[in-house]
């Protein structure tokens, strides 16, 4: 099979190239390399362009012709960023998802893996969250995303897409230590960083209606999803009709914040202990998947436990700490 990568240089995105290439297919990376980097994909080709850019529109195409389906990571993904800066949001990552869909119809390519995000759920909050969730995002990142799933709803209808979103939780760990998350963006890097420095990570809010008070989130490791990405580009690419599924990607289970921060301390082998603050605004107590409906039409479940998340992320974080030092 021949597959075309957005945003494949980055860190979910380099872990599903190398799947793709340990089974044989053909991959094409599409990356601007702002944050991805193409030393991660090795072996596959690289091309940079810009998604939001129209000028890139050209190129795209030329790149897609010959491909049997597309994988779409390409996005910004800062929620903070996105409340700052929600027009560039929207051209980003909207204005990336036209051009993409617009060089696929131009290409004949009419499947396509889409990654979107449980951010386009907003604030519900539930021990088992279903694909029919309420779709209510409070940011402009989650907002995009949705935006996102319903181009696809649209271009299915109009040209007979084939698609597949994916919806995820919290993506941690590492499934080789050269591929690790090097952004500081999601509590695991955040915490490592925090210990760097000798300094106590941050809980915010021990309070909460949850066994221990602090908040409750599916993690996810990154191998896990990376599998769930092939699955449902075996089901759109092998498809026949129209269509476009949405499912979850998570665990189904649960840990706290204070379960995963003590775990990444006992990892470390560091002995600070986790410091609690203040709740922050707009944090629900319990945000986890229902993956039912992942496990009966993908046929994929998770398999690897929050310590094989932490274990590989501090293996990951030595390696490439060590790197940066060099």
């Amino acid at each position: 099979m021949r597959v075309l990568v957005t945003g494949g240089a980055g860190y979910i995105g380099s872990h599903v190239v190398r799947l793709l290439q340990d089974r044989g297919d053909h991959v094409t990376v599409v990356d601007d390399l702002l944050t991805g980097d193409a030393r991660r994909v090795s072996g596959a080709d690289v091309i940079q362009l810009d998604l939001d850019d129209t000028a890139s529109l050209g190129p795209l195409t030329d790149a897609l012709r010959g491909h049997d389906v597309v994988i779409h990571f390409a996005a910004r993904k800062r929620v903070d960023e996105s409340v700052r800066r929600p027009s560039w949001y929207y051209q980003q990552n909207v204005g990336g998802m036209a051009n993409l869909l617009l060089a696929m119809e131009a290409a004949g390519v009419n499947a396509i893996v889409f990654s979107s995000s449980a951010a386009v759920y907003g604030a519900a909050t539930g021990a088992q969250l279903p694909e029919s969730t309420p779709t209510v995002p409070v940011n402009p990142y989650g907002k995009t995303k949705l935006i996102g799933e319903s181009m696809l709803d649209d271009a299915r209808d109009a040209i007979g897409l084939r698609a597949a979103s994916l919806r995820y939780f919290n993506v941690a760990g590492s499934g080789a230590p050269e591929l690790g998350d090097t952004a500081v963006l999601n509590l695991v890097p955040m915490v490592f960083e925090k210990l760097d420095q000798g300094l106590s990570p941050v809980i915010f809010g021990d309070d909460y209606p949850t066994p221990d008070g602090t908040c409750v989130r599916d993690y996810i490791h990154v191998s896990d999803l990376a599998e769930a990405h092939l699955a449902a580009l075996d089901l759109v690419s092998g498809s026949a009709d129209p269509r476009h599924d949405v499912f979850n990607i998570g665990t189904g289970t649960g840990s706290s914040v204070r379960e995963m921060v003590e775990m990444i301390i006992e990892v470390s082998g560091s002995t600070v202990a986790p410091a609690v603050a203040p709740r922050r605004a707009g944090d629900p107590a319990a945000v986890v998947a229902d993956p039912t409906r992942a496990r009966e039409v993908l046929g994929w479940h998770s398999r690897r436990t929050l310590r094989d998340m932490v274990e590989s992320a501090w293996a990951s974080h030595e390696l490439l700490g060590a790197a940066s030092k060099a």
